[in-house]
């Protein structure tokens, strides 16, 4: 066992090549059986494992800054520096981040689980290191998983290749986000890595000319990847530039001639076309050719930034994984490691839209579906198998997905964009300017709204409802039930017809209710009656503490009336003249309190009655990870126990 001698990066510099490749296959075991125990992101870790370890021998974190896009691939690097002894607690409350955290480790620089971004911390890192204010030797961006697709790669891509900084881009390509990668550039991916001419995989390509052109391809690649040729390039560019008369026409023939070569060979060399260097592609599990290529792209780097493209396959090494055709095991649950994880499939909240959308558009035709890399997740893929040509996957783009829409409404469509609540954020300048400003009919669907558990502060889904009840013009609805959102999305459809209109809805297992506990419209249910002594008025899923917490506080001798608020913006007229009526009111959302809907609220009753209102919600502070969303509802006190306390305080003070 190597593994267990591993607790640092310079511990893999004393292996030789056989051992490296021993140590792969046990951390590859490794991370089968830890997220086996607590789930976790699988597939992206099992493809880059050898990526890791090079990286690692090459470079010398943390004097180097190794830097993880979408950090969910950055387990291997997570054993590599430490910390293997704590994947018991992966994801767990008070355990390991699913993601690189600043507070674990000095060889983790950003806590980076969004996507598209690590190219611009490089570019800031860069820098600060030429002003003198960072003294990182070398930076290396890791981006991989679809986040090539992001817009904001591009724009730091355009302006690393213009302020011509000395960073490393490593593109770890496996060809997937969540679903395959959309995207032109790698519409044509190529072959596997290190395929036998032998095997049938590699006899399957028919034509002789095309695997001429990926031999030449790789030719080319190891050429270019040799700082020789290099420097003997830019002397003969100089050459023939200095040449009397003819050297300018001569330079630019040149370069005419290896700009035709790279593009029939290398499609991917766009990136030149931005200032950044290009090489590859790489076989990202071939550990040799990975040291290879990283050695001379440092060398390389000192020109200008460089792109190293490797090839990896998502969930190498694990058949469970590698025969995934949706995700590779992409996100797992807890499951047997020997049988792997059940076929991923829609529950909850989750199947009751889609379900409900593929209804609606059966008998709507201007419904179609928008998702930004997440069909799975979001429960798309049977609407999409319904209605191929109705469903849209836009890559890891939001904004992209968000004006789309816009303009698919303005000409006359009914957009439903299916997106979590953490990354709707990314597309607030399109929310309010493409589509509320024109008050177009889109229609957003955000799942895991609230408090999500495991993944941890950057995905908590707590900011939408503060946010898209400022948006004018924006509805807000909060479904209590499966049955609820069902009937939410049938009324948003004609809803939509005066403006945009937001469904927010937790992960997991959702209430079933029985139809006469199922409201419509924009307007509020009263779910129960009381004196009028105190009012719950309960946000989305929280319905269910409210009503815990109305029969405990029964049990006290405390008659409780209890809302299911449903529309948040607007809110119910009828509720708030109700709500009036009583000596106290009590509200409790799973969002944030400071602006959130609880606060609309004691502002709308101070006009109509005395009432002491209270709010509950979750604080302005970012929220760690935890097991379950009812563990940190119950330490913010929005459980049920919490809510009939905050009650209690108000009609019993003192108590």
């Amino acid at each position: 066992m190597y593994l267990e001698h591993i607790d640092s990066p310079e511990d893999l510099r004393a292996l030789d090549a056989e051992q490296m490749a021993v140590l792969a296959g046990e951390i590859r075991d490794f991370i089968v059986a830890a997220v086996a125990e607590t789930g976790g992101h699988l597939g992206s870790n099992l493809g880059a494992v050898e990526l890791s370890l090079a990286l690692h021998r090459v470079f010398e974190s943390p004097t180097d800054a190794i830097l993880w896009d979408t950090g969910h691939q950055a387990y291997v690097h997570k054993i590599v520096t430490g910390r293997r002894h704590r994947f018991e607690q992966l994801r767990q409350s008070g355990g390991l981040s699913g993601y690189p955290s600043r507070e674990e480790s000095r060889h983790d620089f950003i806590e980076n689980s969004h996507a598209s971004t690590v190219l611009s911390y490089a570019y800031g890192m860069a820098v600060a290191r030429e002003r003198g204010t960072d003294d990182h030797r070398h930076i290396v961006a890791v981006i991989g998983d679809g986040s090539m697709t992001g817009g904001l790669a591009y724009e730091a891509l355009n302006n690393l290749g213009h302020s011509e900084q000395r960073v490393i881009i490593v593109l770890n390509d496996n060809g997937r986000s969540y679903a395959p990668t959309i995207s032109n550039l790698w519409a044509h991916p190529p072959y596997p890595p290190g395929p036998d001419p032998t095997d049938d995989e590699w006899s399957q390509h028919p034509k002789l000319s095309e695997r001429i052109a990926d031999r030449l391809s790789h030719a080319l690649t190891e050429v270019r990847l040799n700082p020789v040729y290099v420097r003997r390039q830019r002397w003969l560019e100089q050459f023939l530039i200095d040449l009397p008369v003819v050297g300018t026409p001569a330079e630019r023939a040149v370069e005419a001639i290896k700009a035709g070569v790279r593009e029939f060979f290398q499609p991917p060399s766009f990136f030149e076309a931005l200032g950044v260097r290009y090489v590859g592609p790489i076989d990202g599990h071939d550990l040799a050719e990975l040291e290879h290529a990283f050695n001379n792209a440092i060398e390389l780097s000192a020109e200008g930034p460089i792109v190293v493209h490797v090839i990896t396959q998502k969930g190498r090494g694990y058949s469970p994984a590698e025969d995934d055709d949706e995700k590779h095991l992409h996100d797992a649950p807890v499951f047997d490691p020997v049988v792997g994880p059940p076929k991923a499939i829609p529950t909850g909240y989750t199947q009751a839209f889609a379900e409900a959308l593929i209804k609606e558009a059966e008998t709507d035709e201007r419904i179609v579906a928008i998702t930004a890399a997440m069909p799975g997740p979001t429960g798309l893929l049977p609407f999409q198998d319904h209605f191929p040509d109705r469903f849209f996957d836009v890559g890891i783009a939001e904004q992209h997905a968000v004006a789309g829409a816009a303009g698919m409404a303005m000409s006359g469509l009914r957009p439903v964009v299916a997106i979590y609540s953490t990354f709707l954020s990314r597309a607030w300048d399109q929310v309010v300017y493409d589509v509320a400003l024109h008050r177009l009919g889109v229609i957003f669907c955000l799942d895991r709204a609230g408090i999500t558990g495991p993944d941890g502060a950057s995905h908590h889904g707590v900011y939408d409802l503060a946010l898209l009840s400022k948006v004018p013009g924006m509805r807000v609805l909060a479904p209590s039930s499966a049955q609820e959102l069902q009937q939410m999305l049938h009324d948003a459809v004609t809803l939509a017809d005066h403006g945009p209109v937001a469904i927010r809805y937790p992960r997991g297992a959702a209430v079933q209710v029985d139809v006469d506990r199922i409201g419509s419209g924009v307007e509020a249910r009263c779910e129960r009656r009381g004196d009028g002594s105190v009012c719950i008025l309960a946000v989305g899923r929280m319905l269910a503490d409210a009503i815990a917490a109305a029969e405990r506080l029964a049990e006290s001798g405390i008659s409780a009336t209890v809302y299911d608020v449903r529309c948040c913006a607007p809110l119910d007229e009828a509720m708030l003249d109700d709500a009036a009526t009583h000596a106290a009111v009590v509200t409790v959302e799973d969002g944030i309190r400071e602006g959130g809907i609880g606060e609309a609220i004691r502002a709308a009753l101070a006009g109509r009655s005395q009432s002491v209102v209270e709010v509950l919600g979750i604080p302005t502070r970012f929220v760690p990870q935890a097991t379950k969303p009812s563990e940190v509802h119950a330490q913010l006190g929005i459980d049920e126990v919490g809510i009939a306390a905050a009650a209690t305080s108000l009609v019993r003070p003192g108590r």
